[in-house]
């Protein structure tokens, strides 16, 4: 799994911060933030659904060997992400609707 984390950009006084306006910047940051937030909420779901799937009881009809927990886990994995697409669960929305004023409103 790619988990990025969101860091904001230092900028040192004196130094040239490149060719990019603070708008460019701003938009590349809220792109990053929101990536970061929906990432987080497929860590979340992927985590909810393993905690699901160990509250399912074992009917002893498939066994439960290494290759099947494996699958299981890149299965969880590939749903979480799909869920977290689009609007999601509303979690990663929220994390970004919360931190997107730290970057607008810097200087």
């Amino acid at each position: 799994m790619n988990i990025s984390v969101y860091t904001p950009p230092v900028t040192v006084p004196g130094k040239d911060t490149g060719s990019l306006t603070n708008s460019a910047k701003n938009s590349r940051d809220l792109k990053s933030l929101r990536e970061s937030c929906r990432q987080f909420e497929a860590v979340f779901v992927q985590q909810m659904y393993q905690a699901m799937r160990k509250n399912v009881p074992d009917n002893g009809l498939l066994q439960k060997d290494n290759a099947t927990r494996i699958y299981q886990d890149m299965l969880d994995e590939q749903m979480a992400n799909e869920t977290a697409k689009g609007k999601g669960l509303g979690l990663g929305q929220m994390m970004y609707d919360q931190m997107k004023g730290r970057i607008e409103n810097r200087k």
